[in-house]
């Protein structure tokens, strides 16, 4: 039976890692595709961080909207009839908020909802947590353009990474 050992990689450097497993060769061959004899936790933790960024951005929408009355964040105080804004969309999901839509720093009285996230999770390929927000008459772009960290069109409650290029199985970032 073959020991196991790979490297460990945090960044730019890497450590050797001691064997720590025996015959479980067959194992680790039913999974190829991943190559998960060589991935590392940082490498796992990389790939997923996309997808993890991306749901932490629609459930704070959903959520928001489902305690506004259905309206998303982006309109100012709740109006679906006025064009959403970036700020807007920002600190009703950052700040307390009322269920009209109104916001105020976290602890205001008359402000019981939220925040629903810290902060605007960036995209993890260009490192923006801006956004292009859509108008509601606005279909989106068929394609990204790395410019924002996310395109978002609140009248759909759609949110997408900004960013260009293919996943390892060839699917789109944009169209995660």
């Amino acid at each position: 039976m073959t020991k196991l050992a790979g490297t460990l990689s945090y960044g730019a450097a890497s450590k050797p890692v001691d064997p720590i497993t025996e015959g479980d060769e067959e194992f680790r061959s039913k999974f190829v595709s991943w190559n998960l004899a060589e991935i590392t936790y940082v490498e796992i933790r990389e790939y997923l961080k996309e997808k993890d960024n991306l749901r932490i951005m629609r459930n704070a929408i959903e959520l928001y909207a489902a305690q506004h009355n259905g309206v998303p964040p982006g309109y100012n105080m709740g109006d679906t009839g006025s064009p959403p804004i970036f700020l807007i969309f920002r600190l009703q999901l950052t700040w307390a908020s009322n269920a009209t839509g109104g916001i105020a720093p976290i602890g205001t009285p008359g402000f019981p909802l939220g925040p629903y996230i810290s902060a605007i999770p960036s995209n993890p390929f260009n490192n923006l947590n801006t956004a292009s927000v859509l108008l509601n008459d606005d279909e989106f772009p068929a394609e990204a353009t790395g410019e924002y960290g996310w395109v978002y069109q609140p009248r759909t409650k759609t949110i997408k990474l900004d960013w260009t290029g293919t996943d390892e199985k060839g699917v789109r970032y944009y169209d995660y």
